[in-house]
């Protein structure tokens, strides 16, 4: 039902967040699971596994915690490393806020708490391509609450199957299609794409790196060469 002014109601938005954001719990599911897996083979309690995906909820920068928690990595590092892979969420953020800029405070904390990768993509479509509507925050609301659900429920699930999910499986290559799809997902622009390359070159050449700084040092090129590149928007987007 939408209201006086034609703008879909908040309902309406709500269930068409879900509805986008189911499709990509078929990458997210396998990625939990993995990671309820990988925390107890690092060591963690399984209280603290579970927990993290309610407190943290982020799912690369928990595998990164898992990983150097299970390398016995200084906590120093650690806490770094894990909150560098974390500033993408502040860039989300930056990337919505002209659309979400008249909420309460009260809605910007919850949405800023949802608002990890595969709600983003879902998102940002409806935002950047979509009808203007003053309930459209709900859409957010929707995808982020349906990811949420899924990657609670996920890492539950890999806690308690643990050893149990056969190697064969390969449930750890699902982290790289899922960031893949949304990768592709996200890209638009020409600066875009060549951050995306760089990034990815760097990544696989500094791989021999320590304490996983591949991530750091991939971060920083892929910055670089999108702004470097961005007079090269003024044509054509890819």
């Amino acid at each position: 039902m939408s209201d006086s002014k034609g703008d879909l109601s908040a309902g309406d938005e709500f269930r068409s967040g879900i509805r986008a954001e189911l499709p990509l719990l078929l990458g997210v599911v396998p990625f939990g699971l993995m990671f309820g897996v990988l925390g107890l083979a690092a060591g963690l309690p399984a209280w603290a596994v579970v927990a993290m995906s309610s407190i943290v909820f982020g799912g690369a920068s928990q595998v990164v915690f898992a990983q150097l928690w299970g390398a016995h990595v200084p906590p120093t590092v650690i806490c770094a490393t894990v909150g560098v892979v974390n500033l993408r969420h502040a860039l989300y953020s930056a990337s919505v806020a002209e659309w979400l800029r008249g909420l309460s405070w009260r809605w910007k904390i919850l949405l800023a708490y949802l608002l990890t990768d595969e709600a983003y993509a879902a998102a940002l479509v409806r935002f950047r391509d979509g009808p203007p509507g003053a309930q459209r925050h709900w859409f957010l609301f929707g995808t982020g609450l349906t990811l949420w659900s899924g990657w609670q429920l996920s890492t539950l699930g890999g806690v308690l199957i643990g050893a149990a999910i056969p190697a064969s499986w390969s449930l750890d290559f699902s982290i790289a299609l899922t960031f893949i799809a949304l990768l592709v997902l996200a890209i638009h622009r020409r600066s875009e794409m060549s951050a995306a390359l760089v990034a990815g070159i760097v990544a696989v050449l500094a791989q021999p790196l320590p304490y996983k700084l591949w991530i750091l040092l991939a971060a920083a090129a892929g910055i670089a060469a999108g702004l470097a590149s961005r007079k090269l928007d003024r044509k054509e987007p890819v």
